[in-house]
């Protein structure tokens, strides 16, 4: 993107530097990262920096209404309801594909949303091992509102942790060591000292929730930093539990199970602004759109991309039971624009802005970023098999 950085950046790579900085993400939190990490990060252009940056703003104005949780309250499936609900979320993730507009150049549109933690620690790891490993310039940034690094860390430590010590905090998932993003969970470990728990590790006894050390002493679990996917753990029949989640505990949720659902694919048709695909509920369309090649139909309560089908046909929607369960999203392909080692096979990337909205603080702000470099279809593995400077990476943003 940053055309300077990106010649200096691919002229001086080097197949053994790359080696060395995978080295360092495959050591520092005491396991390989289990996904492809990319070849390079992204130098952002203060053009692209200020679009992104009304982006957020645009749609940040939509989540902090005061009728916002009104008007999400269908995002919810009652089945899956947890009470004890915060006022806003804690964890907001803004998804951006970035594209052409009319006239060429660079222009980021929603793809995602979430109400739900990102690889905060991972991220980290990353923008400093790129650092370590390759020339970045000084004063561009993957951190945002004035944060440095110390900072950045203190914020996740006084919104995760609190005043609680770190052993009775824990991180909360379904089978931690087999998730594809446990490296952040070790990062988290490592950069906070809380525990990661299986669900089935958790003990009740009436209102307290606690688990077994490695002596079997009983320790009191205070806060909850929740990373469970809910639609994951609806298919896990299997996974034995002593808490339902949605049976009321004296434990605090980081980050509360109902904001996965309201700030998500729900939200989308809620939107107005330029940053924004048109997108609707399938179930309130009175006619489907003529050009519905320039579409994409979305599952509302999916993750990571499934059931997603970007060639949609008319055939696809007929075969859909709960129309009202899906989004026709208007479609806006990647712009394939960071020259790669290959000439005649530049990258294409969507951004993520990681945000946090501490429980005392009157608005969210912009923490950190996450990228994802893909050559293929779409973002994901499936679709980059096989190729190169793909995967996982970061932004650098120029200063404005």
């Amino acid at each position: 993107m940053h055309a300077e950085l990106r010649q200096r950046f691919n002229a001086a790579f080097t197949p053994e530097k790359y080696q060395a900085f995978l080295q360092t993400m495959d050591t520092e939190f005491g396991e390989p990262v289990s996904f492809r990490v990319c070849e390079t990060p992204v130098f952002v252009p203060k053009a692209l920096k200020i679009q992104l940056l009304q982006a957020v703003e645009d749609i940040l104005h939509v989540l902090t209404q005061p009728n916002f949780r009104q008007q999400s309250e269908a995002a919810i499936p009652a089945h899956l309801r947890v009470p004890n609900e915060d006022a806003h979320p804690i964890f907001i993730q803004l998804d951006f594909g970035i594209c052409h507009d009319e006239n060429g150049q660079l222009f980021p549109q929603l793809i995602e949303m979430q109400g739900f933690p990102s690889l905060y620690f991972y991220q980290h790891l990353l923008a400093t091992a790129y650092r370590r490993h390759f020339d970045i310039p000084a004063d561009f940034h993957h951190l945002f509102s004035d944060l440095n690094e110390d900072d950045y860390l203190a914020l996740l430590r006084s919104i995760i942790v609190g005043d609680s010590r770190p052993e009775n905090v824990v991180l909360l998932e379904i089978e931690p060591e087999k998730q594809n993003t446990r490296i952040d969970f070790w990062g988290t470990r490592k950069y906070l000292g809380i525990k990661v728990l299986c669900l089935s590790q958790v003990k009740r006894e009436g209102r307290d929730l606690y688990y077994l050390d490695e002596q079997g002493r009983r320790i009191a679990i205070e806060r909850i930093y929740n990373r469970i996917i809910f639609d994951e753990l609806d298919r896990r029949a299997d996974l034995p539990r002593a808490w339902d989640l949605r049976t009321e505990v004296d434990a605090e949720w980081v980050g509360h199970p109902n904001w996965f659902f309201r700030i998500s694919k729900y939200t989308l048709p809620f939107l107005n602004s330029p940053f924004v695909p048109e997108t609707h509920f399938l179930g309130a369309l009175k006619e489907l759109p003529e050009d519905l090649e320039n579409w994409v139909l979305k599952p509302l309560f999916s993750f990571s991309g499934q059931g997603v089908k970007i060639n949609v046909t008319v055939e696809d929607i007929a075969a859909i039971s709960n129309p009202m369960d899906y989004i026709l999203q208007r479609k806006r392909p990647y712009a394939a624009c960071i020259q790669t080692l290959d000439p005649n096979e530049p990258a294409k990337c969507e951004i993520r802005m990681m945000i946090l909205w501490a429980k005392e603080w009157k608005r969210p702000r912009l923490v950190n970023n996450l990228i994802r470099m893909s050559k293929g279809e779409m973002v994901g593995v499936r679709y980059n098999m096989g190729k190169q400077w793909v995967g996982s990476s970061v932004g650098f943003f120029e200063p404005l």
